[in-house]
């Protein structure tokens, strides 16, 4: 028995308990108002369509600024919120999340072409498990048939509040969220000496198949050999 199996029997001995999203927690909505100039010379961080398909948590460092005025309502992000793409030009790439794992420092928003989810009972989900959670293949699969649309594919928010998923004990989706921590690192790493290798390979292909390069040194070194003969 794995150590996950030993918890679970520890602490959910009839079971991991599974919750629609409706009924513990709610949407929350991106920027609202905004032009393509507020965008220009913005004084807040917000985050970006890029910034949550591409990172598992949300990278809050990102340089992306919108101008919010301190009279304006717009809403903050806090830890824990789970962010998701609204729509996306294939099916299979609506809805992509990523979690704000670490309390911003700063006023932190949303764009507005973007969602989040928000726990009503902030210790429900563990944000490193949220993380993991929303990308596995069996949520999203649920969250791709909360989407519909031709052109653009949309996530429809009363579809999307039906789905369902498993909400271990906190113990649980901490030591999960360990494992699965230290496979991405694991990857990461794998990932860096892959590229390595691959510009290694690309150098010496190219080297190996520069036959004309080769040949003119080789010319060269045969003009460097006769006129050394004949002094």
């Amino acid at each position: 028995m794995s150590h996950i199996d030993e918890l679970i029997k520890r602490h959910c001995p009839n079971g991991v308990k599974y919750v629609t999203l409706s009924d513990v927690a709610d949407t929350v909505a991106g920027l609202s108002g905004k032009s393509k100039a507020d965008f220009t010379d913005g004084n807040a961080r917000y985050v970006s369509y890029k910034n949550i398909f591409a990172n598992l948590a949300v990278d809050q460092d990102a340089p992306d600024f919108v101008r919010v005025g301190s009279s304006e309502r717009q809403n903050k992000l806090r830890l824990g919120d789970v962010l998701f793409t609204g729509s996306s030009e294939t099916a299979n790439e609506v809805g992509m999340s990523s979690v704000v794992t670490m309390e911003p420092s700063e006023p932190l928003y949303l764009n507005s072409f973007c969602f989040a989810l928000r726990f009503r009972d902030s210790e429900l989900m563990e944000p490193a498990f949220s993380k993991y959670l929303f990308r596995s293949s069996t949520i999203r699969a649920q969250i791709e048939r909360a989407s519909s649309g031709v052109t653009r594919i949309n996530i429809s928010k009363g579809r999307f509040l039906k789905v369902r998923i498993p909400v271990p004990p906190i113990e649980v989706q901490r030591e999960i969220a360990v494992i699965l921590d230290t496979f991405s690192m694991l990857e990461a790493e794998l990932e860096a000496e892959l590229e390595a290798r691959r510009k290694q390979y690309t150098f010496y292909r190219d080297q190996l198949l520069t036959f004309t390069e080769r040949e003119r040194e080789r010319e060269r070194e045969r003009e460097r050999d006769g006129s050394g003969g004949q002094q």
